[in-house]
C-alpha cells in the first residue's frame, strides 16, 4: 500500500508539473499567432500519409479528410486573435495545480476502497474460466478463449470461437486476426473464410473491401451454397454500379433458400431497399451466434449426415461449450454411422475429449 501512495504522489506531481509547464509555455508564446490553421494543415498531411502507407481504408481516408478540411475552413473563417497572457492568473494556476491532487485524494477516501487488495488479470481470468460461459460478457469470453488458444495453438475451432467473441466485443480487427490463424490451420473450411470476409466488412465500415471480396470468393469456391458469401458478393456488385446484376444474384439466392428459412425476410427487405437506394450493410454476428452456428451445423448434418469432418466439428463444438449431453449424443450417432472408418472414429474420440471453456 505504501508503494501505491508513493506512486500516486509521483503521478500527481508529474501531472501538476505538466500543467505548470503548459502554462509557462503559453506565457512565452504571448503575442504569437493562433496555431490552429497549421495544426489542421498538418492533420491533412498526416491523413494522406497514413492512407498512402495502407494504415487506413480508402473510405476512412475520405471521411477523415473531409472532416479535417471542414475544420480547417471553419478556422480560416474565424476571427484570428493573438495569444495573450495575464500575470494575475499565475497564482490561481499554481493553486489549482496544488489543490487537484488533494481533492482527488479526498474523493478516493470518500468513495474508494483504499484497503481493497489488488485483483490481477490472472486472478480475474481464473475466475472467468471457472464460471458458466453463458454468464460471461463478450470481452470476458474473448479473454478466456485467448488463453485457451495459447494452450491449444493447433486447434482451429478455438480460434474460430475467439473470433466470434471478438466480433461480439465490437473488435473486428481481433476477429480477423483470429480467423486468419484458424484458416492457416484449416484452409479448407469455407465457414472460416466466410467469417473472415464478414470481419473485413466490419473493418471497412460495412463496405465489401477487396480483401473481404477475396475471402467470400474463396468461401464460395469451397462451398457454392454459402449464403452469406453470395449475399455480400451481390452487395459488392451493387456498390460497383451493377445494380441489376446484384439484385439478380440476390433473387437467385432467395430462390435457393427454403421457405422456412428466416433469412428470406431480411433478403426480401434488402432487395426492396436496393431497388430504391443503396444496399444495407449487415452487422457482424454477435456472441449469441456461437451457439447458433453450432445449431446450424447440427441441422446441416441432420440433412446430410455423410460429412464425417462435420461430425468431428460438431462433437468438438459441444465439448467446448460444455454441453456433455449433446456431445455424447452426437458422438454416439457418428460412431454408429462411421463404424467402419477407424481414423474418423479416432478423430471423434479426440474431439469428445476437448476441454470445455472454463
Amino acid at each position: 500500500m505504501i508503494a501505491f501512495w508513493v506512486a500516486a504522489a509521483l503521478i500527481s506531481a508529474v501531472a501538476a508539473g505538466l500543467v505548470l509547464h503548459a502554462a509557462a509555455q503559453a506565457a512565452l508564446n504571448a503575442g504569437s499567432q493562433d496555431p490552429t490553421l497549421a495544426l489542421y494543415r498538418r492533420q491533412l498531411t498526416e491523413i494522406d500519409d497514413l492512407a498512402d502507407r495502407g494504415l487506413i481504408a480508402p473510405g476512412e481516408r475520405k471521411g477523415a479528410h473531409a472532416e479535417a478540411a471542414r475544420r480547417l475552413l471553419h478556422a480560416a473563417d474565424a476571427d484570428v486573435r493573438p495569444w495573450t497572457t495575464d500575470a494575475a492568473l499565475r497564482k490561481p494556476v499554481l493553486a489549482v495545480a496544488a489543490l487537484v491532487p488533494l481533492i482527488a485524494l479526498g474523493l478516493y477516501f470518500w468513495v474508494g476502497s483504499p484497503g481493497y487488495p489488488d485483483q490481477t488479470f490472472r486472478s480475474r481470468l481464473a475466475a472467468w474460466r471457472a464460471t458458466d460461459p453463458a454468464t460471461l460478457s463478450a470481452p470476458e469470453m474473448a479473454a478466456v478463449l485467448q488463453a485457451l488458444t495459447v494452450e491449444r495453438p493447433r486447434d482451429p475451432e478455438g480460434f474460430h470461437y475467439l473470433a466470434m467473441a471478438h466480433a461480439a466485443s465490437d473488435n473486428p480487427s481481433g476477429a480477423a486476426r483470429a480467423l486468419r490463424r484458424a484458416i492457416e490451420l484449416a484452409p479448407e473450411r469455407s465457414d472460416l473464410w466466410e467469417l473472415l470476409g464478414e470481419a473485413q466488412v466490419a473493418q471497412g465500415g460495412g463496405e465489401v473491401t477487396p480483401q473481404a471480396r477475396r475471402a467470400f470468393e474463396q468461401a464460395l469456391k469451397l462451398d457454392p451454397k454459402t449464403v452469406t458469401s453470395r449475399f455480400h458478393l451481390a452487395r459488392a456488385l451493387i456498390a460497383a454500379g451493377d445494380k441489376a446484376g446484384g439484385i439478380a444474384a440476390w433473387r437467385a439466392l432467395q430462390a435457393d433458400l427454403p421457405m422456412t428459412d428466416p433469412r428470406r425476410g431480411a433478403l426480401a427487405a434488402a432487395i426492396s431497399q436496393a431497388e430504391t437506394g443503396p444496399a444495407p450493410a449487415p452487422a457482424m454476428p454477435q456472441m449469441a451466434a456461437i451457439r447458433g452456428m453450432v445449431a446450424g451445423l447440427a441441422a446441416k448434418l441432420e440433412a446430410d449426415p455423410s460429412d464425417g469432418e462435420g461430425w468431428v466439428r460438431l462433437v468438438k463444438s459441444y465439448a467446448v461449450l460444455g454441453d456433455t449431453g449433446k456431445r455424447d449424443a452426437a458422438l454416439a450417432t457418428a460412431r454408429k454411422r462411421f463404424a467402419a472408418d477407424p481414423e474418423l472414429l479416432q478423430a471423434l474420440d479426440a474431439a469428445a475429449k476437448t476441454e470445455p471453456m472454463r
